[in-house]
């Protein structure tokens, strides 16, 4: 039995070593670059400051499709960021790594190498370097949890570039696009009560007879003031006519934070009536979906 838990820790120390050189072994196949003009703007506010290397974006992986073309399914790129103050502060948080880097102000920037399946719309930090203004390495991270991109993601931006690198589809067009948002529909109650969704065109995807996306339900008292967010991810079957919820989370005025949305249908589709105020919605989206084929078809496979 001493053997044993003896081969099982030896083993999980080797796994452990095996892939962070597999990480260090990405990096150096595809180092960041050193070189300032080699990063591009993409995007700056009061905290973070966003940069990609267009000249490090690399497709990893492709599939076939049943016409022979070949489609990317794994890209990956390398990002910077540069922080504020309040930048560094948030960061060495949400890290929780405040023990290792106490004071946020010796905090730069960071460098970080992004994995990316279009089809999932998800990024993984394969790697992630923070340094100092002096360029040293303070902190490393390799292995990143898998992250979905939509509007609330702080990698939207790199996403949305590093794709268009490769397709060439007007990802960062229609992220910055003042019809990103499309209205699926309005319903007001006899007491006032108004209910509006919209629906996120950055995020359709059509796999088969069902479109993805994420969608944002807010509903208003009669005086005017928001009660209620729901943030959603949907799956709508436009030949059917059924939706599911994919995942969501809800906000509510009362405590004024967000928390995972429970589904009353437990995941299955329900049948959209002709006499719900969302069946306007299908109808929109239908009418998009046609006019917009390639565009919700822009990463298909099949």
């Amino acid at each position: 039995m001493f053997v044993f838990k003896i081969n099982v820790i030896v083993a999980i120390i080797f796994g452990t070593i095996l892939i962070f050189n597999l990480n260090v072994n990405a990096a150096e196949q595809n180092p960041p670059p050193d070189k300032e003009s080699e990063w591009y703007w993409l995007a700056s506010n009061n905290k973070y400051t966003k940069y990609f290397a267009p000249i490090s974006v690399n497709v990893l992986k492709q599939a076939m499709t049943e016409t022979g073309k070949e489609v990317p399914t794994e890209i990956e790129a390398w990002t910077k960021t540069t922080y504020t103050l309040a930048g560094a502060t948030e960061t060495i948080k949400n890290y929780g790594i405040s023990n290792i880097l106490p004071n946020p102000k010796v905090l730069a920037y960071s460098l970080a190498l992004l994995k990316i399946n279009p089809q999932t719309r998800t990024v993984q930090y394969a790697r992630e370097d923070f340094y100092n203004a002096q360029n040293k390495v303070l902190w490393s991270k390799t292995e990143g949890r898998v992250k979905e991109i939509n509007s609330q993601a702080f990698d939207e931006d790199f996403y949305a570039a590093i794709v268009d690198e490769v397709f060439r589809q007007g990802e960062v067009a229609r992220k910055k696009a003042a019809d990103r948002w499309i209205e699926l529909w309005t319903f007001t109650s006899s007491d006032g009560v108004t209910t509006t969704v919209t629906a996120d065109t950055t995020t359709f995807q059509l796999k088969g007879t069902n479109l993805i996306f994420w969608e944002w339900q807010e509903t208003k008292s009669s005086n005017k003031k928001v009660t209620e967010i729901r943030f959603m991810k949907k799956s709508i079957n436009l030949n059917q006519g059924t939706e599911r919820m994919i995942s969501g989370e809800v906000w509510t005025a009362s405590n004024k934070r967000w928390k995972e949305l429970e589904d009353d249908y437990g995941g299955a589709y329900r049948m959209i009536r002709n006499d719900d105020p969302d069946y306007k919605g299908l109808v929109r989206l239908r009418a998009f979906a046609k006019g917009y084929s390639t565009w919700v078809k822009r990463y298909a496979i099949s």
